[in-house]
């Protein structure tokens, strides 16, 4: 990692991931990256309605799988649902900024765990050479899925819910993304720019870790 920048590693299953405050899990054992709900196009959807929003978002999302590529020996991506956000975003910039961006990345394994706004948007165009499949993905103890509802197999990991979480100090309060860990399953913070967040409060017995910009740090929750 580059120095200033702290993960936080938990052990769940056996297994050890590794939480990164660039709101990704690496799994070291697996060299697999696990990124939830990027919305790609959501950017070029709210301007073609009219919504003045900011330029740039599918560079600024890519750039930064980039750097987590060069920090890690990832050779497997695995995208946890939402890769595309509507139809709109087919045969647009965003889509030719991904072809160049995969161009690039020739022999990265990519998986897509299909979520709901996949449903509607369709799947990825073939050339971006993704296998695309329907939740779950097993892989070892994990069962990768987009909704994050409770299997008796595996231990989930998902998204969807774009968790967030507010931290409050004399006054002043913070809202940051968070990796939300329970008994049988962990939801994941929302990679992509502009996705937006759902407040949640940790129940007992779940384990809750904020992702600062350097950092991830666990927030004791009683």
């Amino acid at each position: 990692m580059s120095a200033g920048i702290d993960f936080a590693d938990i052990v769940i299953e056996g297994e050890t991931l590794r939480l990164l405050p660039q709101r990704a899990i690496y799994w070291p054992a697996r060299q697999t990256l696990m990124i939830a709900d990027i919305h790609f196009g959501k950017a070029a959807a709210f301007r073609a309605r009219g919504v003045p929003v900011p330029h740039g978002t599918t560079a600024q999302n890519l750039a930064l799988i980039d750097a987590l590529l060069q920090a890690h020996a990832a050779e497997h991506i695995v995208f946890l649902g939402d890769f595309l956000h509507s139809r709109a975003v087919q045969g647009t910039a965003s889509l030719r900024t991904l072809q160049q961006w995969r161009d690039a990345h020739a022999d990265l394994r990519l998986t897509l765990v299909r979520g709901n706004h996949d449903a509607h948007a369709g799947d990825p165009p073939a050339a971006l050479r993704m296998d695309i499949v329907d939740e779950p993905f097993c892989i070892g103890p994990f069962a990768c899925c987009h909704h994050p509802e409770p299997r008796p197999d595996a231990y989930v990991l998902a998204g969807h819910v774009h968790p967030v979480y507010r931290l409050a100090a004399g006054g002043d309060s913070l809202r940051l993304p968070c990796f939300l860990f329970g008994e049988r399953g962990a939801v994941l913070p929302s990679f992509g720019a502009f996705t937006g967040g759902y407040a949640v409060t940790p129940k007992e017995g779940e384990r809750l870790f904020v992702a600062a910009e350097d950092a991830v740090f666990e927030v004791p929750t009683r």
